[in-house]
C-alpha cells in the first residue's frame, strides 16, 4: 500500500472513531442520572441500591424496555414476585410493545406466577405462547405444573406435543403418567379401567416395568396366579436389575398355585444370573423355613464368595446365629451388631439425579420428582459409600 492508501486508511479510521464517540456521548447524555448510578451500584455489589436507582430510570423513562426485563428478572431471582409480576404485567400490557418482546415479557410473567404458586394464570400464560419462539419452553413449565398438579392426561397430550415439536421421545415418562391413572383407578376399584391405563403405557413404553408389576397385581388379586407369574416373568426381558421387587410377588403365587418349589427354582436361576442382595434375602427367608438354617447359610455363603459385600457378611451372620448357641452366639451377636451399624446406609436406595436416599423405592423421587432415577440396587451394591 502507498502513502496516500496509507493516509486514507487511517483517515477513515480517525473518522469512524471520532463518529462512535460522538454517538456514545450524544446516547449517554439522554440516560437519566440514575441509571449510571444503578451501575455503579451494580459494580460494587450493592444490589438494593441498584434495584432503587433502576427503578427511577423506569419511572422516568417508561420506554426502557429492556431495563424492565432486567429488573422483573432480578426480582424473581431474589423472590420478590410480586414486584417482578408487576413489572412484565405492564410491558405485556403495552399497546405500543414489538410482538418478539410481548412474547418474551409474556414468557417471563409465566415464569414469575409459577415462582408464586398461582398455577392456573402461569398456565395460561404458557397455553398462550404456542407458536412462538418460547413454545418449547413454554411446554416443559406446563408439564411440570400438570405433575404437580396430577393431572395425567394433561400431562400425557404435553408429552406428544412436545414429541411433535422436537422429535424428542417422551413414551417412558408417558408410561409413568398412564400408571399413575390406572393406580388412582385401582384406588376407585374400578379395574377395569386401570387394565386400559396399563395397557397404554406399555404401548407408548413396552419397557415399562411398573405397569407389567401393576397388571401382575391385577392378575393375583383376581385369581389369576399362574397369569401373574408369566407377567412379572417378563420383567427379566424389560429390566433385569427389577427382578427383586417381583421376587416376593412370584413366591406368593407360587404358593397359591400350590408350587412352591417352582417359585424357589426360578428365583435361584435368576440369583445365579443377576446377582441381588434382595433377591438372596428373599431366597434366605424361603429357605430358612423351608429347608433349615442350614441350607439358608450354605446359599448365603455361596453368594457371598461369588459377590462379597457387608450387607452379604450380615445376612451371613444371622444365618449362622439361627442354629448356634453359648459364648460362640454372644460374640457372633456382637461382630454382628457392629457390621449392621456399619451397614445401615449401604442398603439405602439413592436417586441417581439428586442423591437423595430412602429406605424404600420409589418411582418418583420425592426430592427432585425424577421419574425411574432410583435403582433397584442398594448403595452398596452400586459402589456408594455411606
Amino acid at each position: 500500500m502507498d502513502v496516500a492508501g496509507l493516509s486514507l486508511f487511517f483517515g477513515m479510521g480517525w473518522l469512524a472513531a471520532r463518529i462512535d464517540i460522538k454517538e456514545l456521548i450524544t446516547e449517554s447524555s439522554a440516560l437519566p442520572r440514575s441509571y449510571f448510578q444503578g451501575l455503579n451500584f451494580l459494580l460494587n455489589e450493592q444490589q438494593d441500591q441498584a434495584i432503587e436507582a433502576f427503578i427511577e430510570v423506569v419511572k422516568v423513562d417508561p420506554q426502557t424496555v429492556e431495563l424492565h426485563f432486567a429488573l422483573g428478572s432480578l426480582f424473581r431471582r431474589r423472590g420478590e414476585v410480586d414486584r417482578a409480576i408487576r413489572m412484565h404485567l405492564n410491558l405485556v400490557e403495552r399497546t405500543d410493545l414489538e410482538e418478539d418482546k410481548r412474547h418474551q415479557a409474556l414468557f417471563e410473567l409465566a415464569q414469575d406466577y409459577l415462582k408464586a404458586g398461582i398455577l392456573d394464570r402461569a398456565e395460561a400464560a404458557f397455553l398462550e405462547l404456542h407458536g412462538t419462539p418460547y413454545e418449547k419452553e413454554s411446554l416443559d413449565f406446563l408439564l411440570e405444573i400438570y405433575q404437580k398438579e396430577k393431572d395425567w392426561l394433561k400431562a400425557i397430550d404435553i408429552g406428544q406435543r412436545l414429541t411433535a415439536l422436537t422429535g424428542e421421545p417422551h413414551g417412558k415418562e408417558a408410561a409413568f403418567f398412564f400408571c399413575e391413572l390406572a393406580a388412582g383407578e385401582l384406588a376407585a376399584k374400578q379395574t377395569e379401567a386401570a387394565v386400559v391405563h396399563l395397557e397404554q403405557a406399555l404401548n407408548v413404553n413396552p419397557q415399562s416395568v411398573r405397569a407389567s408389576i401393576m397388571l401382575g397385581d391385577i392378575e393375583l388379586s383376581a385369581g389369576g396366579a399362574q397369569r401373574a407369574i408369566e407377567v412379572w416373568k417378563h420383567v427379566e426381558q424389560q429390566d433385569a436389575q427389577y427382578l427383586p421387587l417381583v421376587a416376593e410377588r412370584v413366591l406368593q403365587a407360587c404358593r397359591q398355585c400350590g408350587d412352591e418349589a417352582r417359585g424357589v427354582t426360578l428365583l435361584q436361576t435368576w440369583l445365579q444370573k443377576y446377582p441381588s442382595l434382595d433377591l438372596m434375602n428373599v431366597l434366605f427367608s424361603v429357605l430358612v423355613q423351608r429347608d433349615g438354617a442350614e441350607a439358608a447359610y450354605v446359599m448365603v455363603r455361596n453368594e457371598l464368595k461369588r459377590n462379597p459385600t457387608l450387607l452379604g457378611l450380615d445376612k451371613l451372620l444371622e444365618a449362622r446365629l439361627l442354629d448356634i448357641a453359648g459364648e460362640r452366639r454372644a460374640d457372633l451377636e456382637l461382630v454382628k451388631d457392629l457390621i449392621f451399624q456399619r451397614t445401615r446406609g449401604l442398603a439405602m436406595y439413592r436417586c441417581k439425579h439428586c442423591g437423595f436416599k430412602a429406605r424404600q423405592f420409589y418411582w418418583h423421587c420425592p426430592a427432585c420428582h425424577s421419574w425411574e432415577s432410583y435403582s433397584p440396587k442398594r448403595s452398596e451394591e452400586n459402589g456408594v459409600a455411606i
